[in-house]
């Protein structure tokens, strides 16, 4: 509420490289024709499983690389006949097909085997006039692990696949390729040393261990949280293993069966595959193999056989999604009844997708409200041309359109009938990959109060106009002109921007993007739906598109679990487990456990703002430590029982190089309070380098139901422990203390924008130590290298505006932490800043609601 106005992966060491119509139903409203559904008639099984093979060429070539789904990444073996690869599906299944898809370096003569148990094979198909090129093989067979077994080369290298796919239909329940151990509480009879603690065998981080006292019996147990199915446990011993020992299981911690027991343990990488359940895993040791204690790299539990059916990928879109072509009768009376239901629906459970089949759409003013997102079906935004326009107005809330949220527009042309198009909103309301052939107007009817906003990948022909916006970030585009700013106006990589000028006018422009990637889409190849996943972008300027062939990668809905409301958080999890991407629909979704993406390059995509609530104090969503994972377009609701995290990318201790390939988080938007009582310790959490934060809003509630300051408690909003994270497009508002928090090395924000909590009671609930109220953005003694663009945070202390903040931006003073264009405004005189940043820029003062500003610091 504003009181103001104004991988690919490693190449080549010797040579180089569904059918959907969907058509929703929503209360009513009816769509010409029959809906007609998608199915894969095959599941594919084998995508992001467990894979060994007897051979690699190199390091660069492993045999993960055959089932990453990434027909740029390859296995290749040494180069002898006898070389295999075998993947293990987690479950038996009926096997139905198998695709081999070759690199230049393919066999003649091979097998396609199956087993039960990795150990006895069954031969299903065989061949020894084999092709090359891609091999689909039709078969008939069971088992839970498959392999590819080459009989003769056909070349002089080895064996080298780009990816070995298996189709079929689970038997029971997969176990789950996610290590439900990782981060859990963990314990142990003894350790070595202070160094080698009970943690460091749960952490993720194969270079930390856990080691033991040098006698018997030792035991390292971990909690899983909850009573859970496991299937499976892994143990990376270090040089001092154990010869004999049980996994052992427990509901209590206190009563243990023994699920599997060994006196020949062999050290190493040992995979023990079980059938149990409890809340409590632990391996008891009862011989050591050498003088020393027990000593473990990781112990990862694995978990499945939660009764949750195998999940099919691919499907219909679910019941709130609209789904119109050119001949649909009655679009416009259509959109205008989703509108009057969603256009004051502030906090309602109503979630809408209004989705456009390429072609061009006459008379045509679509209105936005809440929970409801546009979008074109085209492969590019000129694929799909309306001659009218998409509107957001404020005529809902008296001409105010500060609270004009989460909803958005993508991937469409606009022609609009004015010659203008008007998108006047606030937070959570993206224009992406738009093409307006006329004017933006980003301001409501009549010029009131504003507060958004964000345009990425689009083109607009004429003048943008903001007028009444507070601040607006504009990211790699082109545009017209640009007509005034008020507070904050900031632009990277957008042609026909402004020139810098900050504070007068208050433009920040950067050339460029340094790392920009866009987010996926929906869109039509034909009849079959299939998801675009851009590819990376270094130094970005411009739109993405319109310039010949769109560069990224296309995925068939097949590879996705279409999430429709009902669905469970087993369900979801079992489906990752499987190795499917999620295509969220639109609703609103408990989840009862986390959410883990643990999968490279898996893409999480929501649909008409799909809502993930946490339940009974659950993470709602965690990402492994892997390359390239894509959230985007979906918002997560604080439950009421306090989440420690509500968003983690990347483990505690996350170390590796993403750089290639990072993950991105795009229009991922945070809410804690509002639609009811929520509470988090901690928003969004950033622990994996490199990762890339394209538009947010994280907010703790200043409206709405469940507000208050002890009845939505938040303590910090968006918390940074990666190297090298990106923020573009930052908005962070309301947390108790810190509201972004960065201790990563080499971290840069292009745009932020901020409000302190409005409803402090006074100075003490504010005071950190000696300074006067904690900064709306940190960044930690301990880091060297920092820079930021453009940042704005504001005050508004409604209980008590007799609050003083010692300043809105904190930072170590050295030279490589660096700051450009700052700015602190005082809403009305509610509370005052006494700097901008550190001791550094002028206070606030007095009721006027003028911006105190720093151009560059140090």
């Amino acid at each position: 509420m504003r009181l103001t106005s104004t991988r690919s992966g490693p190449g080549s060491m010797r040579r180089g490289p569904a059918a959907l119509c969907a058509a929703a139903l929503l209360a009513g409203l009816v769509l010409a024709g029959p809906p007609t559904s998608a199915h894969a008639a095959d599941t594919l099984l084998s995508q992001g499983r467990q894979v060994t093979a007897s051979s690699t060429e190199n390091g660069g070539t492993p045999a993960a690389y055959a089932v990453d789904g990434n027909t740029g990444t390859r296995w290749s073996s040494a180069a002898t006949d006898a070389q295999w690869l075998q993947v293990d599906l987690g479950a038996s299944a009926a096997i139905s097909k198998v695709v081999l898809n070759w690199e230049a370096a393919y066999a003649d003569a091979y097998q396609i085997q199956t087993s039960e148990d990795g150990a006895t094979w069954t031969t299903i198909y065989s061949t020894s006039t084999g092709t090359g090129g891609t091999e689909t093989l039709n078969v008939s067979g069971t088992g839970r692990y498959v392999r590819f077994n080459g009989v003769h080369r056909h070349t002089v290298y080895g064996y080298s696949l780009w990816e070995f796919q298996v189709f079929g239909t689970l038997g029971g329940t997969a176990c789950g390729s996610a290590d439900a151990a990782q981060g859990r509480p963990a314990t142990a009879s003894s350790t070595e040393n202070g160094g080698t603690p009970a943690a460091y065998a749960v952490d993720g981080n194969t270079g930390t261990r856990w080691s033991s006292a040098a006698s018997d019996p030792q035991w390292l147990q971990v909690d899983l949280g909850s009573v859970q199915s496991v299937c499976q446990v892994v143990l990376t011993w270090e040089t001092a293993y154990g010869k004999a020992y049980q996994i052992q299981l427990s509901d209590d911690g206190a009563n243990w069966t023994t699920a599997y027991s060994t006196t020949t343990g062999t050290g190493g990488t040992e995979t023990v595959n079980l059938t149990g359940s409890g809340r409590y895993v632990r391996i008891n040791g009862t011989a050591r193999g050498t003088a020393w204690g027990y000593s473990l790299w990781e112990f990862q539990v694995h978990t499945g056989g939660t009764g949750v059916p195998p999940v099919t990928g691919g499907g219909d879109l679910g019941p709130n999604v609209l789904v119109f072509d050119p001949s649909t009768p009655g679009i416009q009376a259509k959109l205008d009844q989703v509108f009057q239901q969603q256009e004051a629906a502030q906090f309602g459970s109503g979630r809408y997708a209004l989705l456009f089949k390429p072609g061009t759409y006459n008379n045509i003013n679509a209105n936005i409200g809440f929970y409801t997102s546009i979008a074109g079906l085209g492969l590019s935004p000129d694929d799909t041309t309306f001659n009218g326009d998409v509107t957001v107005d404020a005529g809902w809330f008296n001409g105010n359109a500060t609270q004009n949220f989460w909803r958005s527009a993508e991937n469409l042309a606009l022609n609009p009938v004015s010659g203008t198009d008007r998108w006047a909103v606030a937070q959570a309301a993206p224009f992406r990959r738009m093409h307006v052939k006329g004017g933006l107007n980003l301001a409501p009817s009549g010029y009131g109060w504003a507060s958004g906003g964000y345009i990425a990948d689009s083109r607009i022909d004429g003048t943008v106009g903001p007028y009444s916006q507070q601040q607006w970030y504009t990211r790699d585009s082109s545009v017209g002109g640009w007509t005034n700013g008020v507070w904050n106006m900031v632009f990277s990589g957008v042609q026909g921007a402004p020139a810098q000028s900050f504070p007068n006018p208050p433009y920040t422009t950067l050339d460029t993007t340094p790392v920009s990637r866009e987010k996926p889409f929906l869109y039509l190849d034909g009849s079959d739906y299939k998801v675009f996943a851009p590819a990376k972008r270094t130094n970005a300027s411009g739109p993405s598109w319109g310039n010949g062939a769109p560069q990224g990668s296309s995925i068939p809905l097949s590879q996705f679990y279409v999430v429709k409301p009902g669905a469970t958080s087993a369900a979801i999890n079992a489906a990752l487990a499987q190795g499917l991407n999620l295509l969220f629909t639109p609703g609103v979704y408990h989840v009862d456990q986390t959410i883990n993406v643990t999968r490279p390059d898996t893409v999480v995509l929501g649909l008409g703002l799909a809502t993930i609530v946490p339940d009974n104090g659950v993470t709602a969503m965690t990402v492994a430590d892997v390359d390239g994972v894509r959230l985007a377009g979906f918002l997560i609701d604080a439950g009421a029982v306090n989440s420690p995290v509500l968003l983690q990318v990347g483990p505690d201790n996350a170390a590796a190089d993403h750089s290639a390939d990072p993950t991105t988080v795009q229009d991922v938007f945070v809410r804690i309070g509002g639609a009811g009582p929520g509470s988090a310790t901690t928003a969004v959490v950033v622990n994996s380098d490199d990762t890339v934060v394209d538009h947010t809003w994280i907010w703790r509630a200043d409206h709405g139901d469940g507000v208050g300051w002890n009845v939505n408690p938040s303590d910090y909003g968006f918390v940074v422990h990666g190297d090298d994270v990106l923020a573009t497009g930052l908005f962070v508002e309301h947390f108790k203390k810190y509201d972004v928090e960065w201790s990563g090395e080499r971290g840069r924000t292009v745009f932020f924008q901020n409000e302190k909590s409005y409803d402090a009671p006074n100075q003490a609930a504010v005071q950190n130590g000696s300074t006067k109220g904690f900064a709306a953005y940190k960044v930690d003694d301990s880091v060297t290298t920092h820079e930021g663009w453009g940042l704005g945070s504001y005050c508004y202390y409604n209980v008590d505006p007799t609050i003083r903040m010692d300043h809105g931006f904190e930072a170590p003073n050295r030279p490589g932490v660096k700051f450009h264009d700052l700015l602190v405004v005082s809403l009305g005189g509610n509370g005052q800043f006494d700097h901008v940043i550190n001791n550094v820029g002028p206070p606030t003062s007095g009721t006027s609601t003028t911006p105190s500003t720093v151009v560059s610091y140090p």
